[in-house]
């Protein structure tokens, strides 16, 4: 054979895995030409293989080391790389159709018609899960584009044209994990590493049938011996494809039965007919035989037409329940005299319309070593050539301790491992805490809780994250990323609380906390927000409440903006407030200047009062010692003397007059055409509307209009009964 020559291009390797042999195949493509280099035939020693599937993957991987090993020295070189093809068994297909818009118009090279290619194949296996086997692992071994798209419109080849939007019709085959999974150890066991994985009707079709004839409807049969795969084309595609398990052992196994010879034993009286003449053979009692190649086709011959009766059926419903132009029909079983001519009755065409095709489609195979030319040889040289139009084989790689096969597309990550493992997606990015939900003022606000920790990636020992490429034979370990803390919040981290409330106190500048009504109720800063609180700023304080905090008494007159209030009265921003603190010699002016606490005012007033409280007691003391000596020297008229006594006692502890502590002075006023009833003070300005009318002061316009009688009214304005108000804000 050929040697091995410089600068020969890429060197394939395939590997025809079937049901009796395994053929191997090496050589590479230059100048539109593939150049056989090497190939070797083992068949298998036992029944290792059954109908296309690996029974023993043991078996079938040793025999694989025998034909990688004869190549081997074959070539003077080691090989590690194979590309190989899975029979139809269980075949499912997909026809899906796929757009990719760009932003916009541009040149479309071959890495976009491949990624439109791979974006459909992820459509079709999405849609074929959803739709069949939702609970089963199904592995795309092979897919067509039928038809590509530029614009909308219909187009042969989109490479080097100018488009904004470009599509594809794909025809995508699936087949189940099992059967997938035994190509792969069986192969790996002959330590071999797959680079590309077929359909072996995709692999026929690359020599059986040039891209020129697709344009006409026919049909491809691929009689191996388990299995017959099946292609259909029309209008310059792969349209369809199919397979029915029945093949070439189906005549081997009618032989056993009427020889009385084991499997091996009639496989070669089977093949002996093809060449004619008598055939001689032992059969299991040891006795020798004699046959004629006439007897066994005679013998065959029902079988051959139950063997053709599925597959012409099978190319009619692929084909749309009519018949195709031509049928080709490629590998060994289909050599077997008379199946053309059994298939092309049952599908109605003409007998010279259904061939064989062997060394005749094989004119751009070029043989540097003495190999087979027949029918056999297609599928093994159309792998080789499949590596060329597409690369979709799979990878292995360790997760977390678990072997994972993945469908390589050229560029798999760590999230698709994580996918294919079904990792929950909380799982992959950080996890924020429970969010606190609450309203402020009446508007929804929602305070996140903190992010946890990002998951934990490495791959063969170095970091990585769910964006870094994955190879076959990676170890990737993955921690799952962890949940932050529960949002947490206190009132005063609200921003509405963050400034004070200025007002003027007997002439000082003073700065209050801001406060709010958490559920109606009043809540200091330090309170902490629960889920679904109804929260209220408050921009006011009244003049008790400022008197509390700043623990100053509330026994003399009180005036807020240069007006008599009373301690409801409500004190805003900017307000004037001025009480009587002058009792007994204690002045406003005794007030820190700088530190705002008020403590010595608090420690000087708590005194007073305290004097004040004992000599109001001693002064109640030297009373009553009065009233009893009065009684017993003076009148003896128990009435009068109780009148007496009464009306001491109602002028010691009757309020001051200006407290306003027990007024009670009701007034009718208009508010913007509605009456409203002003209670519970003795006199009242236009700020106290505020407090019997629904007027939101915190809608955060800018601008509030206020009107008494037709004029501009001023806040701290004195309201009589009748008054007409108006208050709106202005737009």
């Amino acid at each position: 054979m050929a040697g091995v020559r410089d600068n020969q291009g890429q060197m394939v390797f395939g590997l025809d895995i079937g049901t009796r042999s395994i053929v191997g195949t090496v050589g590479y493509q230059a100048n539109g030409q593939f150049h056989v280099l090497a190939q070797r035939i083992k068949e298998h020693d036992t029944r290792a293989m059954l109908d296309g599937q690996i029974h023993d993957i043991g078996k079938v991987g040793e025999t694989i080391s025998v034909v990688k090993k004869q190549l081997e020295e074959d070539l003077s070189r080691s090989l590690s790389e194979v590309c190989i093809a899975a029979a139809g068994r269980v075949l499912r297909t997909v026809t899906t159709h796929v757009e990719k818009e760009f932003e916009a118009e541009q040149e479309i090279g071959d890495e976009d018609i491949y990624n439109l290619s791979m974006t459909g194949i992820e459509q079709a296996y999405d849609e074929f899960q959803r739709s069949e086997h939702p609970d089963l692992k199904f592995y795309c071994v092979g897919y067509t584009p039928m038809r590509y798209y530029m614009n909308g419109y219909q187009i042969g080849n989109l490479a080097g044209h100018k488009a904004k939007t470009i599509g594809c019709d794909l025809i995508a085959t699936f087949l189940p994990d099992d059967v997938v999974d035994g190509l792969y150890k069986s192969v790996e066991h002959a330590g071999l590493h797959v680079t590309n994985l077929t359909l072996e009707p995709i692999a026929a079709i690359q020599v059986a049938i040039p891209e020129k004839f697709r344009l006409l409807n026919l049909a491809l049969v691929d009689v191996g011996a388990g299995t017959s795969d099946i292609s259909i084309t029309s209008d310059g595609a792969i349209v369809a494809y199919g397979m029915i398990p029945i093949a070439g052992d189906s005549l081997t196994n009618v032989i056993v039965q009427n020889c009385l010879v084991d499997f091996d034993m009639a496989e070669h009286i089977k093949r002996a007919a093809l060449e004619g003449g008598n055939i001689e053979f032992t059969d299991i009692m040891g006795l020798p035989q004699t046959i004629t190649s006439e007897k066994v086709l005679e013998m065959l011959d029902g079988a051959i037409e139950q063997m053709t009766d599925p597959v012409a059926e099978e190319i009619m419903r692929l084909n749309g329940d009519k018949p195709v132009s031509a049928v080709f029909v490629v590998g060994g079983g289909g050599m077997i005299p008379g199946y053309t001519e059994k298939l092309s009755k049952k599908l109605g065409i003409m007998k010279e319309r259904v061939a064989i095709r062997g060394e005749d489609v094989m004119k751009n195979i070029v043989f540097e070593t003495d190999a087979r030319k027949d029918s056999m040889m297609v599928t093994p040289i159309g792998i080789c050539l499949s590596y060329y139009d597409q690369s979709n084989n799979f990878i292995f790689i360790t997760f977390n301790d678990t072997r994972l096969k993945l469908y390589d597309n050229g560029r798999l990550s760590v999230s698709d491992a994580a996918i294919q493992m079904e990792v929950a997606n909380e799982d992959l990015f950080p996890k924020r805490g429970k969010a606190l939900t609450f309203t402020v003022n009446g508007k929804s606000r929602i305070v996140r809780g903190t992010a946890g920790e990002a998951a934990v990636i490495t791959i063969n020992g170095d970091p990585a994250d769910l964006y870094t490429q994955i190879h076959s034979g990676d170890n990737v370990v993955f921690q799952a990323s962890t949940v932050g803390e529960d949002a947490d919040v206190q009132l005063s981290d609200l921003p509405e609380l963050q400034n004070p409330l200025h007002v003027v106190i007997n002439g000082k500048a003073m700065e209050l906390p801001r406060s709010a009504d958490v559920n109606k109720k009043t809540e200091q800063g330090f309170y902490h927000i629960q889920e679904n609180d109804d929260i209220v700023i408050r921009n006011y304080y009244t003049v008790q409440e400022i008197a509390k905090y700043l623990d100053l008494p509330l026994g003399g007159e009180i005036k807020v903006n240069d007006t008599k209030a009373v301690v409801t009265t409500k004190v805003y921003e900017d307000f004037t407030l001025e009480l009587d603190l002058t009792a007994k010699g204690l002045g406003f002016n005794d007030l820190p200047e700088d530190d705002g606490s008020f403590q010595e005012v608090k420690d000087a007033t708590a005194a007073r009062l305290a004097k004040e409280e004992a000599e109001r007691e001693a002064a109640e003391q030297e009373s009553e010692s009065a009233e009893s000596a009065e009684g017993s020297a003076g009148s003896s008229d128990p009435q009068e003397k109780s009148s007496d006594e009464d009306t001491v006692k109602t002028t010691v502890r009757q309020p001051s007059t200006g407290s306003g502590l027990n007024a009670n002075l009701e007034i009718t006023v208009m508010v913007n055409g509605a009456p409203v009833t002003l209670s519970g003070k003795e006199e009242y300005v236009f700020v106290d509307i505020f407090d019997f009318i629904d007027f939101d002061l915190n809608s955060g316009k800018t601008k509030i209009v206020t009107l008494l009688n037709g004029g501009q009214a001023q806040y701290m304005e004195a309201l009589h009964e009748g008054d007409e108000l108006r208050i709106y804000w202005d737009e």
